[in-house]
């Protein structure tokens, strides 16, 4: 193990008194939920209620309902229209894509002014996925590091 390797294993392992919120941001921080993180960052909403919506719900539609976000499913979204509706007026707080490189595809997510959430059928499996995952090392307290 190289002493830069052996650096970061060291500052991912939780401190001895780690609080529910410091842990919740920790793993938030792995490089495997950039994409989850983006999302949730642009719902305004504190650790404390992340936390709290997370282990009350089994999916993602639940989760962002428990947050007090509705849901919008369409069938596409276009990345690059909706950057011209970026901003109060247009309605879009954030425009999220995900490029998955495996299907070639791009999975957009808008999250907009007025407590919705714009998304794709695959956008939803994908955070669905995530949020499994997030919620599976959360709550996983003999795994800390990984």
């Amino acid at each position: 193990m190289n002493r830069k390797s052996a650096t970061a294993a060291v500052a991912e392992l939780p401190s001895v008194e780690e609080t529910d919120q410091q842990r919740f941001e920790r793993i938030l921080l792995r490089a495997e939920f950039k994409t989850l993180k983006a999302v949730l960052d642009n719902l305004g909403k504190d650790t404390a209620a992340l936390n709290a919506a997370l282990i009350t719900t089994n999916s993602y539609q639940m989760f962002l309902g428990k947050l007090g976000y509705r849901m919008v499913i369409e069938k596409q979204i276009h990345e690059n229209d909706c950057y011209s509706r970026l901003g109060p007026a247009g309605g879009i707080r954030a425009v999220l894509p995900v490029h998955d490189m495996a299907t070639y595809s791009t999975l957009v997510t808008l999250v907009n002014f007025n407590s919705t959430v714009t998304t794709t059928t695959k956008s939803i499996d994908y955070y669905d996925h995530q949020l499994a995952e997030f919620k599976t090392q959360l709550m996983n307290r003999s795994g800390n590091v990984g």
